[in-house]
C-alpha cells in the first residue's frame, strides 16, 4: 500500500493527470489491492478452523489428506481435502466441494466412489485417509 501510494504521488508530480498514464496505473494498480485487501479479510472473518487428519471413524472430512486410486491405475495419488491456502508441497488440494471433494467426504478406506469429471465418469478407491 504504501509502494503504491508513493508511486501516486510521484505520477501527481508529473502535472495533469488527465493523460498522465503513470497516474492512472497506480491508481489502477491501489483498486486491485484494495479489493486483495478486502477479500482475505472476509476469508478471515469467515474462516472455520478445522483440525487436520480424519475424523474419530476415520471417515474423510475437510482437513483429511486422502491416497485414492483410480480404475485402471496402480499409482495412488494423495490430495488434501481443503481450500487452496492450506496447500502443502507434499500433496495436492482439492476443494471439498469440487465433484472428487463431494464423493470423497463421509467416504472410508476401501470405499469406491464415482464422480462426474470433464473427461466423463471416473471411479476411485480410497486407499488411506490421514
Amino acid at each position: 500500500r504504501v509502494e503504491i501510494a508513493r508511486q501516486i504521488e510521484a505520477a501527481r508530480a508529473l502535472g495533469d493527470l488527465s493523460e498522465n498514464g503513470d497516474y492512472h496505473a497506480a491508481k489502477d494498480a491501489q483498486g486491485k489491492m484494495e479489493a486483495r485487501v478486502r477479500q482475505l479479510q472476509a476469508m478471515l472473518e469467515s474462516a472455520v478452523i478445522v483440525e487436520p487428519g480424519a475424523s474419530s471413524d476415520g471417515t474423510v472430512v475437510t482437513g483429511s489428506v486422502v491416497g485414492i486410486r483410480y480404475d485402471g491405475d496402480d499409482d495412488v495419488e494423495r490430495y488434501l481435502v481443503g481450500s487452496i491456502e492450506e496447500h502443502r508441497d507434499d500433496v495436492s488440494v482439492i476443494s471439498p466441494r469440487s465433484p472428487l471433494g463431494q464423493a470423497l467426504l463421509g467416504q472410508a478406506v476401501g470405499a469406491r466412489v464415482e464422480y462426474d469429471a470433464p473427461n466423463g465418469r471416473l471411479r476411485v478407491e480410497i486407499v488411506t485417509v490421514d
